[in-house]
């Protein structure tokens, strides 16, 4: 089973960038929907980002598109998010996730949060203003 580790987190001011890495170990040999998530303090987690691996196609939530961008190690194993125009309201731990071999990854289904069944430890974003 793939397993997910998260990396990049920290400490930002506002209109600054940050690039998160999601390291997967375990070989997604089917389709598999991955994506990025987050959850701010007493809020409920958020769908940010995600998209079948390899395929190129990234669905992304309307708070983060213009900003925020999806991108896979060319050799495979990783997964990225670059943050950029980074906001107080970006605070909050992130996570990536995939959801098992089989599970729809369209335009509706993306950010189904109950979906995904793999999650990573999540690392820590915060942003001062």
């Amino acid at each position: 089973q793939v397993q997910l580790e998260e990396s990049g987190g920290g400490l930002v001011q506002a209109g600054g960038s940050l690039r998160l890495s999601c390291k997967f170990s375990g070989d997604p040999t089917s389709r598999v929907c991955m994506g990025w998530f987050r959850q701010a303090p007493g809020k409920e987690r958020e769908a940010i980002a995600a998209g079948y691996l390899n395929s190129g196609v990234v669905f992304s939530a309307d708070s983060v598109k213009g900003r925020f961008t999806v991108s896979e190690d060319s050799h495979g194993g990783a997964l990225f998010l670059q943050m950029n125009s980074l906001t107080p309201e970006d605070t909050g731990v992130y996570y990536c996730a995939a959801k098992l071999p089989g599970f729809a990854c369209g335009s509706q289904s993306w950010s189904r949060i109950s979906d995904y069944e793999i999650w990573g430890q999540g690392t820590q974003v915060t942003v001062s203003s």
